[in-house]
């Protein structure tokens, strides 16, 4: 027992190291490798020898007949003190902690000192295969680092490299090449080394990816438009405005016998609440737009069925709106056949004052006075389209234009007018809302229209209506994009049911739905937001030296920022005491950190 035998001087092990008993009391004062002296329980140690051992410095390598203690051994059992007089002549502190280091590399002995197990000649064979494998992965690794050190990586490393791609795009939160270059374990690390690496170029934007979204379209089979009553409105012509670059039209604009109509695609005819193609709809939240590419919320058969202009003769549902003293309300909801001609913003720039675009202008002008006078948050704040084409990223500005307000408005007016619709019909509906944050005060300056944004809280989704502060309405809903976004989807729903005679969701299966757009949400905008900025970075990457100018929009101290309106991006920068807000100050790119999202200017000439 430890108790009998541990004295001054014996041989323990101690936390896998040895250690030289110095004196014995209710606890044992030992000393370990270092000089470092320590009081330690009995039954924290083992003991190996009792003795005595004059120094720690005694214990060195010995050679001696080890291969012979195991060949005469194998397969039997035996202790420490048999082994280390088989393999070393004797047994003192010395052989004992010699025969120690034979069973603590495992390979022919294991167990404890009481007990060694002697490993039989085909175990050990396994072993020393099964080691020489792992040295050749250690090779491999040290190899493999000194390349990455150097920079100097091959192809044939580029499984290796999975370790820093997986963590670049969220699919690891670790990364074993970071840490043993010493560097933080994050997305962003991983990201700037593989770029360093060469390993990755500037073309690959890890944010969808690695916030999880998919980017690739629905599959599912075609869902066909069924037959069924629909009011023939293809006597009319009804315009789908829109960029010229956008592939989907899911709303159209016409006249009909002097009324107004908004004509919206029909997808809610075929999708049904809790169906394959809304459940996957439902999954996705919103189709994701960036600049390399859009992922559509329903498969790409379908949006050729339903989207607007696709065919000669389109399935919609139509909005007969009328405006009203008190805002905009449906004077008739039904499902259509409409004749749609696809226009770009600049051809209806062009013809505005002719008809039908003139009167379509006239009461949508009528309906943005009416919101203003109610309200309504009117921010300028330039914004750019940032596309990715075969010749490198294009960054252009987005006018607004007469033309684009002209369909922005008809579009809320659409919202308003079913809001009420469904509020006169006790229908549960996402009803779109938004808060002030403050209170805002004009916005006819740049710096003004930021801080106003600034307080404008983020747009949320209820089942009762409220009101929606930038838009100055007390009721809103939106019903002209069912293609892209699901919550329209389900309005359209909601209105199909009502008309079809059957009941719609109730608020619990509403509420459902909105906790689901919701959970989404947040990675669907953040993707779009990193993803624009990213791509803009690629721009300029391609621009070293880019001269511009930016406003600055806000001031914290000296530090003020700037947006750079010609390419949608905002910076900080330390500013005199005398930069006022609203003055334009020249830029001069000093660089740009990808990985980081940041791009890095200095004041021009």
């Amino acid at each position: 027992m430890i108790a009998e035998t541990v004295a001054p001087g014996s041989l323990v092990l101690y936390k896998e190291r040895p250690a030289r008993v110095a004196v014995v009391d209710d606890r044992l004062q030992i000393e370990v490798p270092g000089g470092e002296t320590l009081r330690v329980r009995r039954k924290d140690i083992r003991l190996l020898h009792p003795g005595p051992l004059r120094s720690l410095a005694d214990l060195r390598p010995l050679t001696g007949e080890a291969d012979a203690a195991w060949e005469l051994l194998a397969g039997s059992t035996t202790t420490l003190e048999e082994l280390a007089e088989l393999a070393f002549g004797g047994f003192t502190p010395e052989t004992a902690w010699a025969a120690w280091e034979l069973i603590r590399d495992g390979m022919r002995f294991q167990g404890s000192p009481e007990h060694v197990i002697v490993v039989t000649p085909e175990e050990v064979a396994r072993r020393l295969a099964s080691r020489a494998v792992d040295e050749g992965r250690r090779a491999r690794w040290g190899e493999l680092m000194s390349r990455i050190r150097a920079r100097q990586i091959s192809p044939d490393d580029n499984s290796a490299l999975a370790d820093l791609t997986d963590l670049a795009l969220g699919r690891s939160a670790r990364s074993k090449i970071l840490r043993e270059l010493g560097r933080t374990e994050s997305p962003e690390e991983a990201h700037a080394l593989l770029l360093d690496l060469g390993h990755w170029t500037a073309q690959i934007n890890p944010y969808p990816t690695r916030l999880g979204l998919p980017l690739e379209a629905p599959a599912m089979p075609v869902f066909p438009v069924p037959a069924e009553p629909r009011r023939d409105l293809t006597h009319h012509q009804a315009f789908a405005i829109d960029d010229d670059t956008t592939g989907i039209a899911d709303d159209a604009l016409s006249l009909h016998d002097g009324r107004f109509w908004v004509h919206v695609a029909d997808p809610g005819s075929s999708v049904l609440p809790g169906d394959a193609a809304d459940l996957e709809a439902r999954g996705r939240g919103t189709a994701l737009y960036l600049p390399e590419q859009t992922v559509p919320m329903f498969p790409a058969q379908a949006i050729a069925m339903f989207g607007l202009g696709c065919a000669e003769v389109s399935p919609a549902l139509s909005f007969s709106l009328e405006l009203t003293s008190t805002g905009a309300r449906v004077a008739e909801v039904c499902p259509s056949l409409v004749r749609v001609r696809r226009l770009t913003y600049a051809q209806v720039e062009e013809c505005l004052g002719d008809a039908p675009f003139a009167t379509l202008r006239e009461v949508t002008r009528r309906y943005q006075e009416y919101r203003q006078d109610r309200g309504a948050v009117s921010l300028a704040i330039p914004e750019v389209d940032v596309k990715v084409t075969e010749g490198g990223v294009v960054v252009r500005p987005v006018p607004q234009t007469s033309s684009r307000i002209l369909v922005q408005e008809a579009m809320i007016m659409a919202g308003e007018a079913t809001a009420r619709w469904a509020l006169d019909r006790s229908l549960p509906m996402p009803f779109a809302c938004q808060e002030l944050g403050g209170i805002a005060g004009e916005t006819t300056t740049l710096s003004a229209m930021y801080a106003t944004r600034r307080i404008l809280r983020p747009r949320q989704y209820r089942t009762a209506a409220s009101r929606h502060a930038s838009l100055g309405l007390d009721a809103y809903v939106q019903v002209t994009s069912p293609l892209r976004r699901y919550l329209d989807l389900v309005s359209h729903q909601q209105i199909r049911a009502v008309l079809a005679g059957r009941p719609p969701l109730g608020t619990a299966e509403l509420v459902e739905r909105l906790g689901a757009v919701e959970a989404i949400g947040g990675a669907l905008r953040a993707a779009e937001g990193l993803s624009n900025r990213h791509w803009t970075l690629v721009y300029l990457l391609a621009r070293p030296g880019w001269r511009g100018q930016g406003t600055v929009v806000e001031k914290r101290g000296r530090t003020a920022v700037i947006l750079i309106e010609e390419l949608g991006l905002e910076t900080s920068m330390v500013l005199g005491d005398d930069v006022s807000l609203d003055s334009t100050v020249p830029l001069i790119l000093m660089g740009v950190s990808l990985a980081g999202l940041e791009a890095h200017f200095r004041i021009g000439a």
